[in-house]
């Protein structure tokens, strides 16, 4: 009881002292101040602006020093309060002598002036031009335009935050976090674009004072006090100095404070670490190293001090990095861009030891990454690095369609890959690599193409398709021959999101899982507690979760879901056996993805006699789905299916085939090899309320159109 009540006490202790502080300094400006006390508030208004400035440079982002604006608000009127009551100390008792106004206002004028009244008015005035003219109106203006772009990008931020909640990559609560960042960053420009005026205005107040101080200090000396002209001259403007010192050092340790937060860049670093990382550039410091070596020889220069700074830089371009010891290497997420770089070279030879060797050195843990060679780096990297935007936008896309959030995509460069050439791995499976040039466009013919283009003749890697890869020059050539023309990056992002849709069974695990439960239990928190792990363990949901991702089947419905394995648990299915008992209910997820519902479906179909045979190719073969069939057959099946789908996709429709239940399974991996994006479903998962329409049947020996129909 005793420490939660000293602990209260304190708290109204704190709540108390700013107010009595303002209160302090009004109080200064109107009662006269005792010598001691004034030196003492003098000091100490050196100690806060000292501690301002270091705060601000160790802090990360501007917002992580949100409250400097009142700082400097209540330090500003600090200062003005000091200036008034060492003013009135000097005017009334100047005439005694250097040490009336106090030994720090003394000593800052005997230390500036020396001897010397004109010296140390300049010394003062340069001081104060310092302040005035470049940092404060350097800082006021970059305050104003800071406010400006801030409140004119809310908009877009906030339209980006509700983007991400959608598409599932926040959480309510990540996002209302994020949107009080945006709310807090819009207040925080505003306030110091208006606090910037506070650094101004006091600067010119202390060119002021200080011309009060000088005046009305020699005219009261030579009149009420009878001092002459000179001696009034050596007490009035050395005090004047002193007291312009004490309040302009402060003002400008402050006006720098405000420059640095208004000038910071968000980073996980502060400034200090910042500046130095990208200060230690290897082919910065050579040419300095250089220059200064050759001032070092010249005749009349001083050869000695121009050499050692030729040392000095020759030093620290031997322990600054090379250009290219950070690879390419970022994670895309919302609002991200990788690093540019090179691979590190490893050693060629050699007795190499371990000591030194991380598991980080030879590990890449990353779900998803792409590696690119060097020449496409620029296409990564950069103001003009749209391959990051575009991957970005694929993310929030697929995630949406699948119904978890898809880890983001980690961007390196590969010296080992040919300069045009991309690789992309799942983990660290290569599942997808092709080639694209950066200064090109890959043009796809479209149905009423005639023409042949002049370029590099390729396969596009999503499709299949024959393309061409064309100057930018023949863009309006090709586009007038029916010509599709797809940028570079383009041609990378859609492979790689072709890629993550047919392996995302690989990208999910359980703690993929267990976030997806503890987002749907914040809803039906006793569903889930119900269900997992009481019914079904998390590895088991897991498991199934896969199979489904594996047929295309979103898992967006993680409620179906669960409500469909709680029926399902005392069954004793494996997971595989429970996925397809669940995609009856689940696959009009799926198809509403392919169309619209007010459309009729385009369904491929198997011949009945066809069907036949594949079913008892499968009881006479592998008992957990496969299939034999002869090559022929598979072959003509195959040729069928995949001219009968390229059919429809030129009528801009998405096929799906369509068997027998039984079948669903063991053709769907029949096919995947040879048509990774074929959609197979059992006659019991369409949907009784969606319209049909058969575009082709598959038969033994060839694909036998079917008459235009619907159900």
């Amino acid at each position: 009881m005793a420490t939660v009540a000293r602990t209260s006490m304190l708290g109204r202790l704190g709540d108390m002292t700013l107010p009595i502080g303002i209160l302090a300094i009004m109080a200064m400006m109107v009662l006269p101040l005792p010598v001691v006390l004034l030196d003492t508030f003098f000091v100490s208004n050196i100690v806060l602006s000292l501690l301002v400035l270091m705060v601000a440079l160790h802090s990360y982002r501007p917002l992580d020093f949100s409250s400097f604006p009142s700082i400097l608000l209540i330090a500003t009127v600090l200062r003005l309060a000091l200036n008034v009551a060492s003013t009135r100390i000097v005017l009334s008792e100047g005439h005694s002598g250097s040490a009336a106004a106090g030994k720090v206002i003394q000593a800052f004028g005997e230390f500036v002036i020396a001897g010397n009244f004109l010296v140390g008015l300049l010394v003062f005035a340069i001081l104060v031009i310092i302040n005035l003219v470049v940092i404060t109106k350097g800082a006021g203006r970059v305050s104003e335009v800071s406010a400006r772009f801030t409140l004119d990008a809310m908009p877009g931020k906030q339209m980006a935050i509700d983007a991400d909640l959608n598409a599932g990559l926040l959480t309510p609560e990540d996002a209302k976090v994020r949107r009080a960042d945006v709310a807090a960053e819009a207040d925080f420009y505003g306030a110091m674009d208006g606090a910037s005026k506070f650094v101004k205005g006091d600067a010119i107040a202390g060119i002021l004072i200080l011309v009060i101080n000088v005046l009305g200090g020699i005219l009261i000396g030579t009149i009420q006090h009878g001092l002459s002209a000179g001696d009034a001259a050596q007490t009035y403007i050395l005090l004047s100095i002193g007291d312009g010192l004490v309040a302009q050092i402060p003002s400008l340790l402050l006006s720098i404070a405000t420059a640095v937060i208004v000038t910071r860049v968000s980073s996980s670093h502060d400034m200090a670490d910042l500046i130095g990382k990208q200060m230690s550039l290897r082919r910065a410091w050579v040419p300095v190293a250089g220059v200064m070596a050759l001032l070092g020889m010249v005749p009349g220069m001083p050869n000695v001090l121009f050499l050692l700074a030729a040392a000095g830089a020759g030093a620290m371009a031997y322990f600054s990095r090379e250009d290219g010891d950070e690879a390419v290497e970022g994670e895309v997420m919302p609002g991200a861009a990788p690093q540019a770089g090179g691979a590190a070279a490893a050693p060629a030879g050699g007795d190499e030891s371990s000591e030194g060797i991380v598991p980080e050195d030879v590990t890449d843990n990353a779900p998803i990454s792409l590696q690119i060679g060097y020449g496409l780096i620029q296409m990564a990297g950069g103001e003009n690095g749209a391959l990051v935007s575009r991957i970005t936008g694929i993310r929030k896309d697929l995630s949406k369609a699948m119904g978890f959030v898809v880890p983001g995509v980690r961007i390196r460069d590969d010296l080992s890959l040919p300069p045009n050439s991309y690789r992309i791995r799942i983990g660290h499976r290569i599942v997808g690599e092709d080639q694209v040039y950066p200064d090109r466009k890959l043009a796809l013919p479209g149905g009423a193409s005639v023409r042949k283009l002049r370029g590099i003749e390729v396969r596009d890697p999503s499709f299949g398709m024959d393309a061409i890869w064309i100057l930018p020059q023949q863009v309006t050539e090709a586009e007038s021959d029916d010509y599709v023309v797809v940028e570079p990056e383009s041609v990378i992002a859609t492979h790689l999101s072709q890629v993550v849709t047919s392996n995302a069974a690989d990208l999910i695990g359980p703690d993929d899982v267990q976030a997806l439960l503890d987002n749907l239990s914040k809803v039906t928190p006793t569903l889930v507690t119900s269900v997992v792990p009481k019914l079904v363990p998390l590895h088991t949901l897991t498991a199934v979760l896969r199979h489904l991702l594996a047929g295309r089947i979103p898992i967006s419905d993680l409620r179906r879901i669960l409500e469909g394995l709680a029926e399902l648990s005392g069954r004793n299915l494996p997971p595989i056996e429970m996925a397809e008992a669940l995609r009856p209910s689940l696959t009009p997820l799926l198809l509403q993805q392919l169309g619209s519902i007010t459309q009729p479906l385009p369904l491929i179909t198997l011949d009945p006699e066809l069907e036949q045979i594949l079913i008892r190719a499968r009881q006479a073969g592998d008992l957990d789905g496969g299939l034999v069939v002869d090559n022929g057959l598979a072959s003509t099946v195959i040729t069928s299916i995949s001219e009968a789908a390229d059919k429809a996709a030129g009528e801009g429709r998405t096929p799906v085939i369509v068997v027998a239940s039984p079948l669903r399974r063991s053709f769907a991996a029949f096919l995947r090899p040879h048509m990774p994006d074929a959609i197979v479903i059992g006659i019991n998962e369409l949907p009784d309320t969606r319209r049909v329409e058969v575009v082709a049947v598959i038969g033994g020996q060839a694909g036998i159109p079917a008459p235009n129909g619907a159900r």
